[in-house]
């Protein structure tokens, strides 16, 4: 059969036996998510077919995570239409605050996302799923109010690169350096609408936390999909979740076909920092000592995982941040807010001189709660950096892991936290 797992979890979802790249093919969606931007206007498309009961509600998930807490009465407005459409239908996958998160960091948490599905997601981060091995891909709201009919959606099946990465990463090093660094050697457009693979021994030990991250930025190269095969690593999460899908493992063909191939031996590699304004404009940390910071901010569904504070609370501890910058601090989801006040995180933070916002994607597209103003730069444990993402189209955002961010903030200019 010589098929990828992109492949495979593809052609079983169309009830085929092969699918090949460049095919349309129209399949069955195991999980289709919306949020407080793109759900109202799918649910507007949705009615205005006449049809009045969406085709499973069991499969449909709505998180207000982008302007929620509502920031003005058009934010408001937006969450309300999303509360309504999940009382309408039935919708009890609808995650309000007080229960909600991060989307990408909440479902995965909620055992609702599991190996070999096909998930869609009216959001560009969707793909993050592909760590757990499944088929994750962003859409558009049309697409997704396609999906509340009849639970089916069109797709070109893409081809797929993989990326082999051999060595034993450093110190401080993560999966988000990983995927920097791979990003930067195959820029913004090099995956342009590809399924991205992620292989080899340095992938096989990675936490799933570092995995969630890797498969989080696939996108930014312009991927479909950033997939990682499911192992025990994989299997030892989705039980502890007790996941609500049957759970599929699927792997490549050892003799699977893709369009590229790299490979590379990571073990020298040093913490990356995408420069303004694109995701590849990456460098190691450590040359970019003079860059002084206004704002750091440590979340995001790329890096806002308990790991994540963890990691940066350990740096922080004991010491406090430059004068005149501002820390902000974001859990992903509530579950680990609580986690990280149980572990005495959240006192660590605050005692440096940090603040904390409730889970929300806030700053991280100029939202809310910590946007830029003109002149100002931050360093972001966040996935993008283009002109004006998060605030004034005159401020700048650096891209880091949490242990750049943690040292960058004590430092006050981007530091190597080897180097502190």
């Amino acid at each position: 059969m010589n098929q990828t797992i992109a492949e495979k979890i593809l052609a079983a979802h169309c009830g085929r036996k092969e699918v090949k790249p460049g095919e349309y093919i129209e399949a069955n969606v195991d999980i289709g998510l919306g949020n407080d931007i793109t759900a109202p206007l799918a649910i507007s498309e949705f009615k205005k077919t006449g049809i009045l009961h969406v085709f499973n509600p069991k499969k449909i998930v709505l998180v207000p995570d982008h302007f929620a807490p509502a920031k003005d009465a058009r934010s408001a407005n937006q969450c309300k239409v999303l509360a309504n459409f999940a009382k309408e239908q039935g919708i009890k996958n609808y995650f309000e605050i007080g229960c909600m998160g991060i989307e990408h960091a909440l479902l995965p948490e909620k055992g609702i996302v599991g190996p070999g599905q096909l998930i869609i997601g009216a959001d560009s981060h969707t793909c993050t799923y592909g760590a757990l091995g499944a088929y994750a891909t962003g859409v558009g709201s049309t697409d997704l109010a396609r999906f509340f009919i009849d639970g089916k959606c069109w797709f070109k099946v893409p081809a797929s690169i993989k990326f082999i990465y051999n060595g034993k990463l450093p110190k401080w090093v993560s999966g988000k350096d990983l995927i920097l660094f791979t990003i930067g050697q195959i820029g913004v457009d090099g995956a342009l609408y590809k399924a991205m693979e992620f292989t080899g021994p340095v992938i096989e030990k990675l936490d799933m936390d570092s995995r969630f991250s890797m498969s989080n930025m696939a996108i930014e190269a312009g991927g479909r999909a950033g997939i990682i095969s499911p192992d025990k690593i994989t299997l030892d999460y989705v039980t502890s979740k007790k996941y609500l899908s049957k759970i599929k493992v699927l792997k490549s063909d050892n003799d699977a076909a893709y369009e590229k191939i790299y490979e590379w031996d990571v073990s020298k590699l040093k913490p990356q920092v995408a420069c303004p304004h694109l995701p590849s404009n990456t460098k190691p940390a450590s040359e970019l000592g003079k860059i002084k910071l206004d704002q750091v901010v440590i979340g995001s569904c790329t890096n806002g995982r308990i790991s994540d504070l963890r990691l940066a609370a350990k740096i922080l501890k004991g010491k406090k941040i430059k004068p005149g910058l501002r820390l902000i601090i974001i859990p992903a989801t509530q579950k680990i807010y609580l986690e990280a006040i149980k572990e005495g995180l959240v006192e660590i933070f605050v005692n440096a001189g940090g603040v904390f916002s409730t889970p929300t994607c806030g700053p991280c597209l100029g939202g809310h709660g910590g946007i830029l103003t003109e002149g100002e730069r931050c360093l972001a444990t966040t996935n993008r950096n283009f002109v004006g993402r998060m605030g004034s189209p005159k401020s700048e955002v650096y891209l880091s892991n949490p242990a750049v961010a943690a040292a960058s903030a004590i430092k006050g200019r981007i530091t190597d936290p080897g180097m502190l």
